[in-house]
């Protein structure tokens, strides 16, 4: 990625961080989430995708029946 503002970088840390602590599974807490927004656990809900960073960063979740 190049950055060409302070703007961009500063925008582009707070989204991959939000993506790391809220979305991203982790193998040292048991491949638990560090943040968990909501605990959802509804197998019959669509799929759903969120995208940070123009699609760079992908996180699949399940929408609530």
């Amino acid at each position: 990625m190049v950055f060409f503002s302070k703007r961009q970088l500063r925008r582009t840390l707070k989204q991959y961080v939000a993506h790391y602590h809220t979305e991203r599974n982790h193998q040292g807490l048991k491949n638990q989430l560090i943040e968990p927004v909501e605990e959802v656990e509804n197998e019959s809900g669509t799929m759903q995708c969120r995208e940070r960073l123009g699609g760079m960063l992908k996180y699949y979740y399940r929408d609530a029946a």
